[in-house]
């Protein structure tokens, strides 16, 4: 027995994993009965959402397909790196948690290689009518250009196997990789607070040798730094095994096409290999841990623990795209690389900041890093001081937990007592958490093209932070109370129109994201065409949509149902039309038609648009009014010597102007003065322009 590690640690691990599955299982049955789904299809949104969320993939499109010969799927994505994920599901709602044995998996893991390889040799033929068809049809379509198949086994059991990792293999010709996603690593998933497993990097293992690098020693207790030069061999590769795991720290990944190609880097890799280290900035990396060895060539980097390119995505994936589909000779290039150390404690502070200084020359949205821009704070501070009326029936008020930062619903409990615990389940119901996925998500179908929501959870978001940093810009007094109430409002009709979509008799089983996405789409463009607005205050004072408005919706899906689900000539896969311009343009060119077969009470519940921009307007009063007493409240806490020291600084440094020097001079008066609302919100950039040069 290891002296380090408690007896009964094995125990507590069992336990905190069965407490993960009841409370897992638990969730799983609650989402069903809510969403009007099967407890499968349940499981499958559960796991995906957690596999998304951890960047483990893109996406996630539903597809159940079971065969007599050994075949099964639950589900798939494909990427824009030629890769296909398949998922396919060990579930069988058990009541106890249970141990899934390396030959079961070995097996599950069979039976969606049987299904792909069927699909690519064109002898598997399902109903037409079903999203299998589509799916068989998309694999046999690009076949040419499929590098990699990724299998996801997500299992309700805890793999009994200590080593959980498969070989890569070949399937039908196409490179094959195999992921086991348990119970015990879902959980140990949660219990990281939030933080992404680790991608580890063995460079003796994969390539045979290390990396030759100088330490760069800076004196700091915080990290330690090293200088190398990467081959672009080693960098392609790295880019062809994880993906976007790779860049998941580099905000830039969500927003730029990764699948394209900067002409510059790709014209000096094919025209000027050897002058690439000169022309290019190179890149910058994070890693929690680094082994070196020393050799007879010098100091080597040989692993690394959560290796993270925080700029220098796009040179990264264009190494890989030119060489893949240039077959250029990648081996007289090389990238200078900086690699920061940073422990897990301090990665959530210093990574989004290396990354933000290092992307400078290609200035990215501030919005674009996340959970510490000042929307996710403001959004979060609403959903946790603003109650929601008792919804009807109830008596008791709760409130909508925004949740800025992974695992924030659970961190949040584990600080309280048991009782504590209860109590805050009723304040703030596991329903009514929504993240920052889930937010873009509702928003988007509403302000945005809905193909974004059916682009993936990641593509959309980065369409919503693009717009919403913009936005903020412009004015932030925008984002009130009235609108995280519209929020919750549209939240609220997007969860119900999933639920009506599931009940009709005409829905199959497949395709439900895009109908749900493409049906409040059209719901807000034929309100737009009326000059009207859904009265989403009603929707939030009641916390339910009324079965007029219900009624309409599913007049709206029906038509979007048959219509989507009849893609043009040549276009096989369905949900692959409802990522294509033209699958709306077509929908919107109906709209006139649809809007006739509406029932005439819905039009009676639309506010007209100058009532709508008269609470739009008065919110944004009030919030400029609360903007400003905030910004009065923050100067009044900074400590006086701070505002002299700042004065003297920036006196001496010629750092601000006469304005600027004047607001400082009435600051170092507080309290005997005291700054107006618009001196303080200056002061407060001031403050922020100190911090940024070293000042304070």
């Amino acid at each position: 027995m290891n002296a380090t590690t408690p007896p009964s640690s094995g125990k507590q691990l069992e336990l905190l994993v069965e407490q993960f599955f009841h409370n897992f299982r638990q969730g799983t049955l609650a989402n069903a009965e809510a969403n009007s789904t099967s407890s499968l299809e349940a499981f499958m949104e559960a796991t995906s959402t957690e596999l998304i969320e951890t960047g483990f993939v893109e996406g996630f499109e539903h597809c159940h397909y079971r065969a007599r010969r050994g075949m099964r799927v639950d589900g798939y994505w494909f990427n824009d790196e030629g890769a296909i994920d398949i998922f396919v599901a060990d579930f069988d709602c058990r009541r106890q948690l249970e141990r899934l044995t390396h030959a079961e998996a070995t097996a599950a893991f069979k039976r969606a290689a049987n299904f792909f390889e069927a699909s690519l040799e064109g002898t598997l033929m399902p109903d037409v009518t079903t999203p299998e068809y589509s799916l068989v049809q998309q694999i046999a379509a690009r076949r040419s250009v499929l590098r990699q198949v990724n299998f996801y086994l997500t299992s309700e059991r805890e793999f009994s196997t200590r080593n959980q990792s498969f070989p890569d293999g070949n399937v039908g010709g196409v490179r094959s990789a195999y992921h086991v996603w348990d119970m015990a690593r879902f959980q140990r998933q949660h219990s990281s607070r939030g933080r992404k497993e680790p991608l580890n990097i063995d460079f003796i293992e994969l390539f045979g040798h290390g990396i030759s690098c100088l330490p760069a020693n800076l004196g700091s207790d915080t990290y330690i730094s090293y200088l190398t030069v990467m081959p672009a061999t080693i960098l392609a590769a790295l880019y062809d095994k994880f993906s976007a795991r790779l860049l998941e720290q580099n905000v830039r990944t969500f927003l730029q096409a990764r699948a394209q190609v900067n002409k510059g880097i790709r014209g000096t890799i094919i025209n000027e290999p050897q002058m690439f280290f000169a022309y290019n900035n190179g890149i910058t990396a994070t890693a929690q841990e680094v082994e070196t060895s020393l050799s007879a060539g010098g100091l080597q980097l040989v692993r690394i623990t959560d290796l993270q390119i925080v700029n220098g995505g796009q040179t990264t994936a264009s190494l890989f795209h030119t060489q893949r589909r240039d077959k250029a000779d990648l081996s007289q290039v090389f990238v200078q690389m900086k690699l920061s150390v940073v422990d897990s404690e301090q990665s959530e502070i210093i990574v989004p900041r290396i990354s933000e200084y290092a992307n400078t020359q290609n200035r990215v949205n501030a919005a674009d890093f996340f959970s510490n821009h000042p929307y996710h704070l403001r959004m979060a501070d609403f959903s946790r001081r603003i109650w929601a009326p008792a919804q009807q029936g109830a008596q008791r008020e709760t409130k909508w937990f925004y949740e800025r930062a992974r695992g924030q619903y659970s961190d949040e409990q584990l600080k309280l007592l048991s009782g504590e615990q209860k109590l805050f389940v009723l304040e703030y119901p596991k329903s009514q958490m929504f993240t920052k996925t889930d937010l873009a998500k509702f928003e988007n179908v509403f302000d945005e093209h809905p193909r974004w929501v059916n682009l993936g959870s990641q593509k959309n978001f980065a369409r919503y932070a693009l717009r919403i940093g913009k936005e903020w810009e412009r004015s932030s007094d925008h984002f009130n109370e009235w609108y995280f109430k519209r929020a919750i409002a549209r939240n609220i009709i997007f969860r119900a129109t999933e639920k009506l979509v599931s009940a009709q008799s005409w829905y199959n089983g497949g395709y439900r994201a895009n109908i749900v996405a493409y049906t409040l789409s059209m719901l807000s463009e034929i309100v737009k065409r009326r000059s009207s607005a859904l009265d989403f205050l009603r929707i939030w004072n009641t916390q339910a949509v009324d079965e007029s408005l219900l009624e309409t919706i599913v007049v709206i899906a029906s038509a979007v149902h048959a219509d989507i689900t009849k893609p043009p000539a040549g276009i096989s896969n369905i949900s692959e039309w409802c990522k294509k311009d033209g699958c709306w343009n077509r929908l919107v060119a109906q709209v006139d038609r649809i809007s006739e077969d509406l029932p005439n009470y819905f039009w009676e519940l639309l506010e007209s648009a100058e009532d709508n921009k008269h609470e739009v307007r008065t919110a944004k009063q009030t919030q400029k009014i609360d903007n400003g007493i905030e910004a009065q409240r923050r100067v009044l806490s900074v400590p006086p010597q701070q505002w002299s020291l700042l004065l003297r600084e920036g006196t001496n440094r010629c750092l601000f102007g006469p304005r600027d020097l004047a607001l400082l001079r009435v600051a170092i008066q507080i309290p005997a003065k005291v700054p107006n609302e618009t001196q303080s919100a200056a002061l407060l950039k001031l403050l922020s322009k100190s911090q940024e040069v070293g000042i304070l």
